[in-house]
């Protein structure tokens, strides 16, 4: 089936989404910072295309959408969380099942409380964190620190895109990265900086809903140590699960292993009760 691609109209400017052509659940796919829908190629063009309703939206300042209409507003968490969630008001989707990818993670967290339809939430790359746990929740190194540069140059493009997609290296990832408004960098981390949006680790400890956490044994940026003492209310499968030889997105360097989690997830979630 192919991947049909249109614009959505919202408060936050012009979205730009792909959607595979199976007819089942919806699920909203949510990319990370500097990246766009486009990562999830592999899922949209696959047999989770072909199986369930995959939308890949790209946030406000990424991809093929608008820059924010009020960048203060949009550029954080809470504030493209809100984004998504008019997204699928927009597409008339009162159920859903939610992947979030690093920012994406974030993103899906802080739409718990605004989707009442979210069926379970799996997240990658993103650890559930408070002001007080920041600092160990994430590995630091250079890389990470462009996350929140505004300016990027040809070698921060390289760099970042390198580190956060990881092999296989394909132009249009690098794209990607360069097409973004750095204003969404440097915005959501001084949002995040002053503590705007929900606690996160409050919201993971209290989940009633299914939550997934699925990540590369190899991630570069989150502290796995860190994340395996996280407290998650409903922890899907009762365990948090690693994907060998991965590193940030194993949705892009192992959808061998990672699309069949994905499946059962989605499938779980979306039993009649």
């Amino acid at each position: 089936m192919s991947v049909r691609e249109y614009a959505v109209k919202t408060s936050h400017g012009s979205i730009a989404v792909r959607e595979s052509g199976g007819r089942g659940v919806p699920v909203i796919l949510i990319h990370g910072n500097s990246s766009a829908g486009a990562i999830f190629r592999n899922q949209l063009e696959g047999s989770l295309g072909d199986t369930w309703r995959l939308i890949a939206p790209d946030l406000p300042g990424h991809g093929n959408s608008s820059d924010a209409l009020d960048p203060v507003r949009s550029y954080s968490m809470d504030g493209y969380a809100d984004a998504m969630t008019e997204v699928l008001e927009r597409l008339e989707i009162r159920q859903a099942v939610v992947f979030g990818w690093s920012l994406g993670g974030h993103i899906g967290l802080e739409m718990i409380s605004r989707f009442p339809g979210m069926l379970g939430l799996m997240i990658t790359g993103t650890p559930p964190v408070d002001a007080e746990n920041v600092g160990n929740a994430f590995i630091a190194s250079g890389d990470l620190g462009l996350a929140g540069q505004e300016h990027f140059s040809a070698a921060d493009v390289q760099a970042y895109g390198k580190s956060t997609c990881g092999e296989p290296f394909e132009p249009f990832l690098f794209d990607a990265v360069a097409r973004t408004d750095g204003r969404a960098r440097r915005l959501m981390f001084e949002s995040f900086a002053a503590g705007k949006g929900a606690n996160q680790a409050l919201i993971a400890a209290n989940a009633t809903l299914p939550l997934a956490v699925v990540n590369g044994i190899d991630e570069p940026f989150v502290n796995l140590d860190f994340m395996s003492g996280v407290k998650i209310g409903n922890l899907w499968r009762g365990e948090k699960l690693t994907i060998e030889r991965s590193g940030h997105a194993p949705f892009w360097d192992r959808p061998d292993a990672f699309d069949p989690l994905l499946a059962a997830f989605i499938t779980d979630v979306s039993k009649p009760a």
